[in-house]
């Protein structure tokens, strides 16, 4: 068995480990690395316990499976884990707001704030419009209540 295997092994064991505390029953699949990240996709019947609200319990689980992976392997593990292709929604929800309200921003020449949201979320927006040359992104506000702030270029 190569390296990148018994690493992928070893990363579906300790997520095994955390979601079998939440639902014994889901069925996980595991994705050797792409660009450094280990993709995770999760089948549960009970997506809505596993996802929380607003994705809460499973930015938490993700971030137990880091730390534990960290502690494993010495070094920060990159790893994605989505519940019944709920982050992948979320992704391309983001981006469609992302674009709509750069299109609104560009058109009616003025800034509009997108509700608060994680880093996570900010970087999906800021990313989606990075190649647009009419409006710019930046990030505003503290802790909770920071926001993607589009503006049309001038």
């Amino acid at each position: 068995m190569n390296e990148q295997k018994t690493i992928t092994e070893k990363i579906k064991k300790i997520v095994q480990s955390l979601i079998e505390k939440i639902d014994n029953a889901a069925r996980i699949s595991v994705s050797d690395a792409k660009d450094g990240v280990v993709e995770i996709n999760i089948n549960s019947d009970d997506a809505e316990t596993m996802i929380g609200a607003g994705g809460e319990t499973l930015r938490a689980v993700r971030h137990l499976a880091r730390v534990m992976a960290r502690k494993t392997f010495g070094e920060p593990v990159f790893i994605e884990i989505d519940i019944n292709g709920y982050l992948e929604k979320k992704k391309n929800y983001l981006r469609q707001l992302a674009v709509s309200t750069a299109d609104e921003a560009a058109l009616e020449n003025k800034e509009i704030s997108l509700p608060p949201m994680n880093s996570y979320e900010r970087r999906i927006v800021h990313m989606a419009l990075a190649g647009r040359r009419d409006i710019f992104t930046e990030s505003r506000g503290c802790d909770s209540d920071r926001r993607v702030a589009i503006k049309p270029a001038r």
